[in-house]
């Protein structure tokens, strides 16, 4: 038995995936804690994984509400670093009170690789959004550029670090800081906290931008818990109109203005809609969408699997239940590796993207009147669908955190075979 550690932010999809992981490896006999900060434990709802929280960071509205531009991203920075910060504070005295012989580090969340390196245990880095395993010619994931390996490209996307490393500025001395605190060479960046063993990735290639050079990056397919795919419907299908399902994740579920453009748009062209707010909006607010179906939560998969299309803001697990499915994805990104996402749904021809700023109703209804229209949209997705299908999710993951940090052997013999 292998006591692990999972650190990862203390948001909903990231808790998850990890979730999902940690749950394989307690069936195969570990024991399993998330370390997480103050409020985040509530995220967790297996009863199989124990959970430690620091108690020295109070998340405020921006982990909830996300503003856009520049003035969300330089919020989104500064909570990202005052929870590292509380982590790398109070998580070593956590950590060995746990006595994590193993960790599971989100590459959202830099605190893991220290905690690991600090405490003297192996990790692996985890890509619950897409992965930001350093490649010239792939874009950082928080822009929606697309795939370029020329010259030109590659000199385009040293610029976009550039400025990313000027917008960074917080995290960066965050990092300094807790280096030295912890007594540990010092790094500035996310990428310079990625595991030298490993990166596990929820895409799968087949998903992501080329990558000559994948030795260290395993995309293994969605990690998720058992179920799901087969519940049943919370309403009744319409079989004489196309099904269009629209949600904006836990985060921004709030933007009502976006789901009224997108049920006129869908009454437009005769879709019927199922809107899923995730409790972002109230019961009045919620009357206002002229939708077929708009509740609080519905059952993602099995409604993706009824449906034709889907609205999205381009989060990776709604868009990866949606190829699965074969469903093509209207992107309306809107923060975080969203655009990224977003990019790549265009790369692989498997969905539009457009902007939620000012959306109109016409422009919504013409893309998925196209979409529906023009069959490569769905052939596209099913392609990649098939490729999730078999890929091995949290399960291989847990195969690769058991060969690579449980028992450590010689890189030329540990390499199992691709999942």
């Amino acid at each position: 038995m292998t006591r692990f550690l999972l650190v990862c932010p203390p948001l909903v999809s990231h808790v998850r995936a990890f979730e999902a992981v940690g749950e394989a490896l307690v069936a195969r006999g570990h024991a399993v804690a998330f370390l997480l900060n103050a409020g985040g434990g509530a995220l967790v709802g297996s009863p199989r994984v124990a959970v430690w929280e620091t108690g020295a960071f109070e998340p405020g509205p921006a982990l909830t509400d996300r503003p856009t531009g520049l003035f969300g991203i330089l919020r989104t920075v500064r909570e990202g670093a005052a929870r590292t910060a509380s982590l790398c504070r109070e998580g070593p005295g956590l950590a060995a009170r746990w006595g994590a012989e193993a960790v599971l580090a989100d590459q959202m969340e830099p605190a893991g690789a220290l905690l690991a390196e600090h405490q003297g245990v192996p990790f692996l880095s985890i890509a619950a959004a897409l992965p930001i395993d350093p490649d010239p010619a792939i874009p950082s994931p928080f822009l929606g550029w697309p795939f370029d390996p020329s010259p030109e490209g590659r000199k385009r996307n040293r610029g976009g670090e550039r400025v990313a490393r000027l917008l960074l500025r917080r995290q960066r001395e965050t990092l300094r800081a807790a280096c030295f605190d912890l007594g540990l060479r010092p790094r500035e960046r996310m990428e310079d906290c990625l595991s030298p063993l490993a990166t596990l990735s929820q895409t799968v290639p087949g998903f992501d931008y080329p990558r000559p050079d994948a030795s260290r990056l395993h995309a293994l397919g969605p990690f998720r818990a058992r179920g799901g795919a087969g519940e049943e419907l919370p309403f009744r299908r319409d079989r004489a109109r196309p099904l269009v399902f629209a949600s904006l994740g836990t985060l921004q579920g709030h933007r009502l203005g976006v789901f009224q453009a997108v049920a006129r748009a869908c009454r437009r062209i005769g879709a019927q809609l199922a809107v899923a707010h995730c409790g972002r909006l109230s019961a009045a607010e919620a009357g206002l969408i002229d939708a077929d179906v708009v509740t609080d939560f519905l059952p993602q998969r099995a409604v993706l699997a009824e449906a034709d299309l889907c609205v999205s803001h381009a989060g990776l697990n709604t868009v990866l239940d949606a190829m699965e499915a074969g469903v093509p994805v209207l992107a309306l990104p809107i923060a975080y590796d969203q655009p990224g996402v977003a990019a790549r749904l265009l790369h692989h021809g498997a969905g539009l993207r457009l902007s939620h700023r000012r959306l109109h109703a016409g422009e919504v209804a013409d893309a998925l009147a196209l979409m529906l229209r023009d069959p490569s949209f769905r052939r596209n997705a099913a392609r990649i669908g098939r490729e999730i299908l078999s890929a091995g999710g949290s399960e291989a993951a847990a195969d690769w955190a058991e060969r690579l940090l449980v028992s450590p052997v010689p890189a030329r013999a540990r390499e199992p075979e691709p999942a």
